[in-house]
């Protein structure tokens, strides 16, 4: 059974400069590599800033921009897998996009946020209409998701039917519901029995308080590694055996009655 070693780069950046935004991006992929690490992954919208305004159509890029090309390097350079947040431009529309790159530098998936949180992102983006998003890494089945998505089971339930391993959920979780950091996300990681990686921004942006506490949680329910209030990476390991084990033990996904859900739809 394979084993993912995981490292959460919990921070906000320098909001608006993608430049100094891709230098951290090159530091942390330096750091992670060195750590044992298969895969790094970043927060919502880390390229540009969250709380940016006009910028984030300014500073937009396509899938496969400048930035796209810089974290593609930066991903071969170290052998490492990575996972980024940025406002994608798409002809006249902008996405609030999450794209995983290989650790050989070729591109795995691209996933644009299918819920958008309050006035503010409903004023700059877009939203996508692909739910599930999926590429395979080290022999796991690796899938994308950002912040909001995550509070919604059912976006969780159709990622486990489709048979992801490993959740990934770059966020911008806000005060005062850092429950959902707290609580919430393993719960989900337990229901739908796989792993989720939730990796936040971290302190004041903008109008906007950002709480930290990014997470690994197992199918166990238990959290493999939990970050504080502040900037830092942690690691943890996705355990494909464990995963198995678990959904041996905990078998909702076989034991569904898909014919009384109806009235959900």
């Amino acid at each position: 059974m394979s084993s993912l070693r995981t490292a959460l780069l919990q921070s906000s950046g320098r909001p608006g400069d993608v430049a100094y935004n891709l230098k951290a991006v090159q530091d942390a992929a330096r750091e992670a590599a060195a750590g044992g690490a298969g895969l790094l992954v970043c927060p919502e919208l880390f390229l540009t800033g969250y709380a940016i305004g006009e910028d984030l159509h300014r500073l937009a890029e396509p899938a496969d921009g400048p930035a796209a090309r810089t974290v593609a390097r930066i991903a071969a350079e170290h052998g490492i897998a990575v996972l980024y947040g940025y406002p994608e431009r798409d002809g006249a529309e902008v996405y609030n996009t999450a794209q995983l790159i290989g650790p050989d530098g070729q591109p795995l998936a691209n996933y644009r946020k299918t819920h958008l949180f309050g006035c503010f992102e409903r004023d700059w983006f877009t939203p996508g209409d692909a739910p599930v998003v999926q590429a395979e890494l080290d022999g796991l089945r690796i899938g994308l998701m950002i912040c909001y998505d995550v509070e919604f089971p059912e976006n969780v339930r159709a990622h486990a039917l489709a048979g992801t391993d490993l959740l990934l959920v770059p966020t911008a979780q806000l005060h005062p519901f850092q429950f959902v950091a707290e609580s919430l996300v393993p719960v989900r990681a337990f229901e739908s029995q796989l792993y989720i990686a939730y990796v936040n921004r971290v302190g004041p942006e903008g109008d906007f308080e950002f709480v930290g506490l990014s997470c690994l949680a197992g199918p166990d329910g238990t959290v493999r590694a939990r970050a504080g209030r502040g900037e830092e990476m942690v690691f943890a390991d996705v355990d494909a055996g464990l995963l198995k084990r678990s959904r041996e033990d905990n078998p909702y996904l076989a034991d569904r009655r898909p014919g009384l859900y109806g009235s959900l739809t």
